[in-house]
C-alpha cells in the first residue's frame, strides 16, 4: 500500500514522534514559524532547526514567505508541501463517472469525466482502475506517489460487512467488497461511500455557511439520494443507509411491489419517472430533462404540469427531513436539482405548507460535489496517518480534516 509515503522509516522512534508533532501543527496552522512551532511544541529552538530541515529535505514542508517580527526581524513561514504525494477522488453513477488528483491542499492537477460502463460490476472496476491510471499519467506521477483514493457510489455502503446495498443504477456492484478491489488493482488504500454523503462532505469541506454546521443535501438526477450533516459531522447510520430517501413511501404506493428494485419515491422523480410523467401528458417521445426544462420555459403546459407535482413531492419530502434533522438549509445537487426552475418551484410549494420554509439554494459545487467530498476524505486520511503512528480508519475519517 502507499502508506509507506506517510511514514518516517529512516528516524529512530523519538524522532518521528517529534516530526509527528511539528506536521500536526503545520497542518493545523497551513503556515507557521519555526519560533511559533517551538512555542506551540516546548521543543527547543535547536532541536526545531534540525527537524524543519529534515522535513524540508524530505520534501514535507516548503517556505512560503517572512512574517514581519521584532523591529528589523523576520521570521521564514513553512507549510506542509501540497505536491509530496497526492490523492484521487472519484464519483460513479449510473450515467457517468467522474474522476479527479488533487494535491493536498485539494486542488485538482488532472480530471475526467466519462460515460459508465454499462456491464457494471468488473468493467466498471477495470474502467475506474483505467482512469486513475491515466490521469496519473497524463501529470508523471507513478500511482506509487498517490498515497489513497475515495469514491463516492450510488448506494448505501456498510463498513461492517463491507457490502453495497440499494445499488440501482449500476449492476454487479453489490457483489463484491468494492474497498478491497480496488485496493488491490491501484495498490493503495481505497475507501467507498455513498455518493450524496460525499456531496454533503464536499460541502461541509469548502467551508459551511450555517452557523450549527447542519445541513441536508438532496440530489436528483438518474436516481434520489441524501446526505445529512448534523453540527459539522456527517450522519451514515448503522448500515450507512441513513438517507436514502429513494425509498421513502412519498410519491406513490409503498405497497406496490415494483418498488422494491428502486423505491417508490425515486420511481416517482428521478429522471426516467419525469420524463415518463411528461410523455404521458404529451410531451414529444423523445424529450430528454434538458429539452423537458426548455419547454417550461417556453410556457409548454405539460412540462409545467410535470414540475410543479415534482415539486410538490419535494417540498413534503423536505417537511419530513425538517421534522427530522431540522436543517438550516436543504442544499440540492444533481443534474436536475440545481435547475433555478425547480428550486423555485419548490420554494413556492413549501410556502404553502410550512409557516417558516427550510431555505433551498443550489450546491455551490454543482455536479463536482461528490468529487470534491471523495478529494476531502482521502486528504483527511493521508492527515490521520501523517499525525499518528496507528493505523486510520474510514469510520474516524473526519471530514473537515482537510480544511485543518
Amino acid at each position: 500500500m502507499n502508506e509507506h509515503l506517510l511514514r518516517f522509516p529512516a528516524h529512530s522512534h523519538s524522532r518521528r514522534s517529534s516530526l509527528r508533532t511539528v506536521l500536526r501543527e503545520v497542518v493545523r496552522a497551513g503556515a507557521i514559524s519555526r519560533a511559533e512551532l517551538s512555542r506551540r511544541t516546548g521543543l527547543s529552538k535547536q532541536t526545531m532547526s534540525d527537524i524543519v530541515r529534515d522535513l524540508l529535505e524530505e520534501d514535507w514542508l516548503r517556505a512560503v514567505g517572512q512574517q514581519r517580527g521584532a523591529v528589523g526581524r523576520s521570521a521564514t513561514n513553512y507549510e506542509l508541501n501540497p505536491s509530496r504525494c497526492h490523492v484521487w477522488g472519484g464519483d460513479l453513477g449510473g450515467t457517468s463517472l467522474r474522476v479527479c488528483i488533487a494535491d493536498l491542499t485539494g486542488r485538482t492537477v488532472a480530471e475526467a469525466r466519462e460515460p459508465t460502463e454499462p456491464a457494471g460490476g468488473e468493467a466498471v472496476v477495470n474502467q475506474i482502475v483505467a482512469l486513475v491510471g491515466r490521469l496519473a499519467a497524463s501529470r508523471g506521477l507513478p500511482l506509487e506517489r498517490i498515497a489513497c483514493g475515495a469514491i463516492g457510489v450510488p448506494g448505501a455502503y456498510d463498513r461492517q460487512s463491507r457490502r453495497l446495498s440499494l445499488v440501482t443504477n449500476v449492476a454487479g456492484l453489490d457483489r463484491m467488497d468494492l474497498e478491497a478491489v480496488l485496493g488491490a488493482r491501484l495498490g493503495m488504500t481505497v475507501f467507498a461511500e455513498n455518493d450524496v454523503t460525499l456531496a454533503a462532505n464536499g460541502e461541509l469541506s469548502r467551508g459551511s455557511p450555517w452557523s450549527t454546521g447542519t445541513f441536508a443535501f438532496l440530489a436528483m438526477g438518474t436516481g434520489v439520494g441524501l446526505g445529512l450533516v448534523s453540527e459539522g459531522q456527517i450522519v451514515r447510520g448503522a448500515r450507512g443507509a441513513a438517507g436514502e430517501i429513494a425509498w421513502l413511501p412519498l410519491g406513490g404506493d409503498p405497497f406496490d411491489s415494483r418498488n422494491f428494485h428502486a423505491g417508490t419515491l425515486e420511481r416517482a422523480i428521478s429522471s426516467v419517472a419525469i420524463l415518463e410523467r411528461y410523455r404521458a401528458y404529451g410531451g414529444p417521445k423523445d424529450a430528454s430533462m434538458i429539452a423537458l426544462f426548455d419547454a417550461y420555459n417556453a410556457g409548454a403546459p405539460a412540462a409545467a404540469r410535470v414540475l410543479d407535482e415534482v415539486a410538490r413531492t419535494l417540498a413534503v419530502v423536505i417537511v419530513a427531513i425538517r421534522a427530522l434533522l431540522d436543517p438550516e438549509a436543504v442544499v440540492f445537487g444533481g443534474s436536475i436539482g440545481v435547475r433555478p426552475e425547480l428550486l423555485a418551484l419548490v420554494r413556492a410549494q413549501l410556502a404553502r405548507c410550512m409557516p417558516d420554509p427550510v431555505p433551498v439554494e443550489a450546491s455551490r459545487l454543482g455536479g463536482k460535489a461528490a468529487e470534491v467530498g471523495a478529494v476531502a476524505m482521502a486528504i483527511s486520511h493521508v492527515h490521520d496517518l501523517l499525525l499518528s503512528d496507528l493505523p486510520a480508519t474510514p469510520e474516524a475519517f473526519d471530514p473537515a480534516g482537510a480544511r485543518d
